[in-house]
């Protein structure tokens, strides 16, 4: 199983009725694969994380075992919750499961969440395999009643996405009766309460942290040779094995609070302690503030996802020995360049088309459309975060910016964090001009339900949630809905709302080619005894218009008949082979 299937299992088996989170890579597949356990596991796409996470702390305040779902950045908007969910605490067995992404393989960042569990005082996992992914799942929700604590489960990128043997075994249902008691000192955190839960908060710390040092379930050491012994954890422990095998190893699955005991008995056996971890120097700089010499960061990266080859180099560096040479890959000098481009088709293409004939900034947000940074189409200035692209571009606009100013946001990104973003614009009398790319789907991370498609995650009709409505309900007066395929017309709407002296709202709504698994019309073919050669049709950017020869050429079994070659052409070259014959 992968990583993020063995999690979804142990979910299953350790009693968890109720499963909530947001779409992000590398995180999406554990609740995908949550949902076929739905005779027994509530499951649901939320909004947002933040959404989730106190949904998921609602349900398990009366004493349900719940799961949250997450990527890092995802914890960044669930961290308000977060924090105080540590004071409160929680009946039933709770954890966030934190997908972090080193080497930023999907996403804009790169984030070390055990900072999180520091942060907010409590245990955090970190499994090395889709094994122990299970195992510590079902740990953690021991773990998590056993101490009423929040308790974070830290995956990376190859823990999620690698496979290895799981064992199954069979669901053993919570036999805690559901019902929330009221107990106002225990769960209503005004100062007069939170106080006293600040002082048991620091004493869950103690008692975890001689846990942590005391149990061989999650932290283990393995004895081998002594002068070298290296402290890691996660994914980083796989490579260790393979890079140093001659080693002795302190693998910390439980990494905070620390198992400063087992620390202390490890590194006072070796001669020397070499800490190896992915991104952050989490555990090194514990390690030093204990007063025990070790190395690291001097020899392990902390930027990018480490690997075997990373880890040989780390090796030579530390023996004084030459760097191992990388064979160079094989490529061809002949293949042209591929940079990442919208799909053939993608009805986001036609707003970044009608965009490029404005003088205007563009803020962007996180998903598909990224990608209309990207050249020809080149018509993304700057992205910050999810919900970013109504905000700053309600900021630029009051700092003065001179040209006009355009949000773009997907649709799950709408209702995930843009309806606050524009009630800001309306609010504070602002002029930006906000476009909704609604492709009726979550697209960047798979294909997911959100609030606007009539589906829960469950597979239910749900009631499909209006993005005009919304606006309006905003108090945008301006809100237009626009076909992307069709180029007049679009080119037409945005001209009129820049011009609008006040704030407006298009929703741009075609569904993604890629979810519907269907072309968009019939396919379309450049008669070369029109063609001009004055290469309009590449400034789309669509992969399936081939421009290397002499006369661009459509490639039939790419091109998904979205027609926008055929309205920009001006010598009428391209059509469809029925209007051919």
């Amino acid at each position: 199983m992968s990583g993020n299937e063995a999690i979804a299992r142990g979910a299953y088996e350790a009693g968890v009725t109720m499963a909530c989170g947001y779409p992000g890579t590398p995180s999406t597949e554990i609740l995908e694969n949550v949902v076929q356990y739905k005779k027994d596991i509530y499951c649901e796409w939320s909004p947002n994380e933040k959404v989730a996470f106190e949904a998921a702390a609602g349900a398990a305040s009366a004493g349900a075992r719940v799961i949250v779902t997450m990527k890092h950045v995802g914890l960044n908007v669930a961290a308000d919750p977060l924090m105080t969910l540590s004071y409160i605490g929680v009946e039933g067995g709770f954890v966030c499961i934190v997908a972090d992404d080193p080497g930023m393989h999907s996403s804009q960042n790169e984030q070390d969440s055990r900072n999180f569990a520091r942060f907010a005082k409590i245990p955090i996992f970190e499994p090395s395999d889709s094994a122990e992914a299970k195992e510590f799942l079902i740990a953690a929700l021991g773990i998590s009643e056993k101490f009423k604590t929040p308790v974070l489960l830290r995956t990376t990128t190859r823990v999620s996405h690698s496979r290895s043997l799981v064992k199954f075994c069979q669901r053993v249902e919570n036999k805690k009766k559901i019902a929330f008691e009221k107990n106002v000192p225990r769960f209503v955190p005004v100062p007069l309460y939170a106080r006293e839960m600040r002082k048991r908060v620091e004493q869950r710390q103690i008692d975890a942290a001689e846990l942590a040092s005391n149990s061989r379930s999650f932290n283990r050491i393995e004895w081998a040779d002594k002068s070298l012994g290296i402290i890691t954890s996660s994914i980083s422990y796989q490579y260790v094995k393979e890079v140093w095998p001659e080693a002795s190893v302190l693998k910390i699955g439980m990494s905070f609070p620390f198992c400063d005991k087992l620390i202390k008995e490890f590194a006072s056996q070796v001669q020397k302690v070499l800490i190896v971890e992915e991104l952050d120097d989490f555990l090194e700089e514990h390690i030093r503030s204990m007063g025990i010499e070790c190395v690291g960061r001097k020899y392990v990266p902390g930027m990018g996802e480490l690997s075997i080859s990373e880890l040989q180099k780390s090796r030579a560096k530390m023996e004084g020995k030459e760097l191992p040479t990388e064979l160079a890959p094989k490529y061809s000098n002949e293949l042209p360049a591929r940079p990442p481009v919208l799909c053939p088709g993608c009805p986001h293409r036609g707003i970044f088309f009608a965009l490029s004939k404005q003088d205007v900034v563009v803020t962007g947000d996180i998903g598909c459309y990224s990608l209309g940074t990207f050249k020809p189409l080149n018509r993304l200035d700057i992205i910050l975060c999810m919900g970013g692209g109504i905000s700053m571009a309600h900021g630029l606009d009051k700092a003065g910016e001179k040209r006009k100013v355009v949000g773009i946001v997907g649709d799950s990104t709408f209702f995930h964090s843009g309806i606050t973003g524009l009630l800001d614009i309306v609010y504070n009398k602002g002029k930006s001009t906000i476009i909704v790319v609604d492709n009726r789907t979550t697209g960047m991370t798979g294909h997911q339900d959100h609030p606007g498609t009539g589906l829960t995650l469950m597979g239910e009709p749900t009631t499909a949630v209006s993005i005009e409505e919304i606006g309006k309900a905003c108090g945008v007066k301006r809100v237009v809905t626009v076909f992307p395929y069709d180029v007049e017309n679009t080119q037409k709407v945005i001209a009129e709302e820049l011009n609008a002296d006040e704030p407006s709202l298009i929703v741009s709504r075609a569904p993604c080619p890629l979810k519907q698994r269907k072309k968009v019309g019939q396919i379309r073919r450049i008669d070369h005894s029109l063609c001009k050669k004055c290469k309009m049709c590449l400034k789309l950017g669509c992969p399936a218009i081939d421009g290397a020869g002499d006369k661009p050429v459509i490639n039939e079994l790419l091109c998904s008949g979205c027609g926008l070659c055929e309205q920009i052409c001006p010598f009428n070259a391209i059509s469809s082979p029925q209007e051919q014959l």
